[in-house]
């Protein structure tokens, strides 16, 4: 079959080869023809080694398709069933799950060691234990979680991770109150998201935050009430809060220079939510007496901060009443052999949320 490779950690292009071999199949697992995928940000984080993952392998953890077998053992799934993956599937039963947080499931990365492709006899991963960037791929079950017929496979694809994340930091995580002031550093898909979710909340005003003209402009039609450039930023924040800092601010860059902007730019008393997945070296520090004095809340927000099944449920909810634009986040569509442009329009940031086709 077809798939993108990425031979070495650092590379900056992808391979597209035809002599893919999905392994692993048996007791347990599922085979999945994907339909649609996603390119997320975190796929060009694993790519140039600030997120860790094994090589060769191959990118994509935010796709769709159907299943066409079925290992022994699975009662939950049938041939035919419309799926998305679900890079990080909670197991149900470890203290995590129990406490309703299976976004910080103590089991889900199981099989992210264990590769689950091979090429000309060589063992290849999939990213995230997954690997959406190739025709087929072959999972545990629980990584194949249904969807409703009415749900377009590139929709279904975008909330295996993007849109969960986004909503859920917004909704989960912060649970912004309602009237109350949001700015979102970084703007692209995930962030949008993050706008989107502020907006059901019932925030009063949503700064979007970005060096990108058009994601400025398309921030705009999400639900932000105003859009601008970095080096604008401190000038909103006096305009807008007389000087004070806005309730929440939302970082979803991945680096600690923006994670400073976003403390820097929260009211005392407020809420830092970081989103963005950073790397292992990349430390943030803080005095101690501001993070007493000012009491501001940092808040990680991992895939959403909660229950990632109901996260799901509740984001195609959304969707089927208007509640939120998942289809405008698509705003380029690229075949598989086209991958690399998918990498520059991350890269240039272009795109919003680019889908793979297969």
């Amino acid at each position: 079959m077809r798939a993108a490779l990425q031979s070495e950690i650092g590379q900056d292009k992808l391979e597209v080869v035809e002599d893919m071999e999905a392994v692993g199949f048996g007791p347990g697992k599922v085979r999945i023809r994907i339909r649609a995928t996603g390119l997320c940000h975190s796929d060009l984080s694993a790519m140039s080694g600030v997120l860790p993952q094994p090589a060769p392998f191959i990118p994509g953890h935010e796709g769709s398709g159907e299943i066409v077998d079925v290992g022994d053992g699975v009662a939950t799934h049938r041939i035919g069933d419309r799926v998305l993956v679900c890079w990080l599937p909670p197991c149900g039963h470890c203290p995590a799950c129990k406490r309703g947080q299976g976004h910080l499931c103590l089991e889900a990365f199981g099989n992210v060691a264990t590769p689950n492709f091979r090429r000309a006899g060589t063992d290849v991963f999939g990213f995230a234990g997954t690997g959406t960037f190739a025709e087929e791929m072959v999972v545990p079950a629980a990584c194949a979680v249904p969807i409703p017929d009415d749900l377009p496979y590139d929709i279904a694809a975008l909330i295996g991770c993007g849109v969960t994340t986004g909503l859920g930091a917004a909704i989960n995580t912060a649970q912004v109150e309602a009237g109350s002031s949001v700015a979102v550093i970084g703007c692209g898909g995930v962030g949008i998201s993050v706008i989107q979710g502020a907006k059901v909340r019932g925030a009063a005003q949503i700064i979007a935050v970005d060096p990108v003209a058009s994601r400025r402009e398309a921030a705009l039609c999400f639900g932000a009430t105003e859009a601008v450039a970095p080096e604008a930023f401190a000038d909103a924040k006096n305009r807008i809060t007389a000087g004070e800092g806005f309730d929440y601010v939302f970082e979803v860059v991945g680096k600690s220079a923006t994670t400073q902007t976003a403390y820097e730019m929260t009211r005392r008393g407020g809420s830092v939510v970081v989103v963005g997945a950073g790397a292992l070296d990349d430390n943030y520090s803080i005095n101690m007496f501001s993070l007493f004095f000012d009491e501001k809340k940092i808040l990680p927000s991992m895939y959403g901060g909660g229950d990632v099944l109901r996260s799901y449920e509740r984001t195609i909810a959304l969707w089927r009443a208007g509640r939120v634009d998942l289809a405008g986040l698509i705003t380029h569509r690229v075949h598989l052999a086209e991958i690399n442009d998918a990498l520059d329009q991350m890269r240039t940031g272009v795109a919003l949320r680019t889908c793979i086709e297969l």
